[in-house]
């Protein structure tokens, strides 16, 4: 499931109208991993060889030179370890509706609000 932690959320993006909301989905270059945007500010990518997800987040801390993204991951309810956020937490107005990958550079592109960010993956 591509959002499932927003299910416990749905009557609060109804009300919202954020249920409307429309995120773009772009593959990279290889067609193997598939990215699209979320709320929060939060961008999530899926490789379709190893079955791996992960969660990132596009800020102004992550947009320093060489600034290494971390895996975000969302509790839905109960007990959450510090580095968690809870779905309660999250901000819906802070969405990445428009994303973009190189056709054949690991670079991407993330619309967030006014902002637009750019990663490259890791170089050596």
């Amino acid at each position: 499931q591509v959002h499932d932690y927003l299910r416990s959320k749905l009557c609060s993006l109804y009300e919202n109208d954020c249920i409307f909301d429309k995120f773009e989905c772009v593959w990279n270059g290889s067609d193997s991993v598939i990215m699209t945007g979320s709320y929060n500010n939060f961008f999530r990518m899926f490789d379709r060889n190893t079955k791996r997800d992960v969660t990132l987040e596009a800020s102004r801390e992550n947009s320093k030179p060489r600034a290494i993204l971390k895996p975000r991951k969302v509790c839905v309810g109960g007990k959450r370890r510090k580095d968690e956020i809870s779905v309660d937490s999250l901000d819906f107005s802070k969405k990445i509706l428009h994303t973009a990958w190189h056709p054949s550079e690991n670079i991407i592109a993330v619309a967030a609000t006014n902002n637009l960010y750019i990663f490259q993956d890791k170089v050596n």
